[in-house]
């Protein structure tokens, strides 16, 4: 029993929570030559996709973590009746519920007899994942379009799945990361899909 007790206490001081790292950003872009060039030195207003609540606050955050961005790649900021080109942005967002699979203890427990006696041993198993996890899956896409003819000059899109409890898992925090993931080294490869973290 004491053997037992020292284990236990010996594990319990081993074992610390480790610092869960954000997780990476899933990036793909698509664009041509040609349509790469009609995009140099314009400005670009942003708008939510066509579906998408105009008056959402949550929209309006993202919105502007993709205005930023557009600004830091020399993009110019204009008027919805001054310009030529649009950035349309839509935002798609899902929690995702994961089942419990066992409980948080288990308790195994063996014999063994023999020529050289006989011998009990008892094992603990903790399960410290602390149950069930939420996670929050997030899509950001941004399409630079032509506004007179509706042609896409430039398309993208970044992908994360965070921990609901993660603090990289609230808009606030993910609309600038993922914006920045996105127009991180612009235009991109055409089809290449990157991980940045």
């Amino acid at each position: 029993m004491k053997r037992l007790t020292a284990a236990l206490a010996l594990s319990a001081l081993t074992v610390t929570p480790a610092l869960a790292k954000p997780a990476p950003v899933e990036v793909t872009r698509f664009h041509t030559p040609e349509t790469l060039a009609r995009l140099k030195g314009v400005a670009a207003v942003v708008e939510p996709a066509p579906g998408s609540d105009p008056k959402s606050l949550e929209d309006k955050t993202w919105l502007s973590a993709v205005q930023r961005e557009l600004g830091a790649q020399g993009f110019g900021i204009a008027t919805p009746n001054a310009t030529d080109v649009v950035a349309e942005v839509l935002v798609e967002r899902e929690v995702q519920k994961r089942e419990r699979g066992r409980g948080p203890v288990s308790v195994g427990v063996g014999g063994s007899t023999g020529s050289f006696g006989s011998g009990l041993g008892l094992g603990l198993g903790f399960n410290l994942g602390g149950g069930p996890k939420d996670f929050v899956v997030t899509r950001l896409s941004v399409r630079i379009r032509d506004k007179r003819t509706g042609e896409s000059l430039w398309e993208g899109r970044a992908d994360n799945r965070e921990s609901a409890k993660a603090k990289e898992a609230a808009i606030g925090e993910a609309a600038p990361r993922l914006a920045r993931a996105l127009f991180a080294g612009f235009p991109g490869t055409s089809g290449e899909t990157i991980s940045v973290k």
